[in-house]
């Protein structure tokens, strides 16, 4: 059976911009799809649950300056509860979602960044959450050499959901 996930988006920014590119439902049968894709690497769980928040520029700098020190803004930041070591029970491993982190998306800096692409904004949106359901599962990108491995899972991911990139 296809691992599922419950995904909780917040979207920050209703007064400015309340209608966001892709519906939460989309947004949540593009994570089932990636979750299923990534199987072999997601830790054994009857389930998963992921926190997704879309913001602008001032926010996710915030963020990006608080946690990265980094005092700018950028695309996307993901923070992931498996890098926490916490005790957990095998009752509670095989009952309970497993919880694997927060994603956070500039809308600002993704819609310049689909102008820049000459893509659309729900494109530019489903590259940023599958990097960063990348980063929740423990893939990073230290050098070129794991930044291209993680790139083309990403093409894959994108794929999945009918939107095809070409790195070149």
């Amino acid at each position: 059976m296809p691992p599922t996930v419950a995904l909780y988006v917040e979207n920050c920014l209703e007064e400015s911009s309340p209608n966001l590119p892709v519906s939460e439902d989309t947004l949540e049968t593009w994570f089932d799809q990636w979750l299923e894709i990534l199987t072999p690497d997601l830790p054994p769980a009857p389930s998963y649950e992921i926190g997704l928040r879309l913001t602008n520029d001032a926010q996710i700098q915030e963020l990006n300056a608080q946690y990265r020190q980094l005092n700018q803004p950028t695309d996307v930041l993901a923070f992931a509860s498996l890098e926490a070591d916490l005790p957990q029970s095998q009752e509670m491993v095989a009952s309970q979602p497993l919880y694997l982190g927060d994603i956070v998306v500039s809308i600002d800096t993704a819609e310049l960044q689909a102008q820049q692409q000459e893509h659309s904004l729900s494109t530019e949106l489903a590259w940023l959450t599958a990097h960063g359901l990348l980063h929740l599962l423990g893939w990073d990108h230290p050098d070129e050499e794991s930044l291209m491995q993680m790139l083309q899972q990403q093409v894959i991911l994108l794929k999945e959901i009918s939107i095809n990139i070409d790195l070149e």
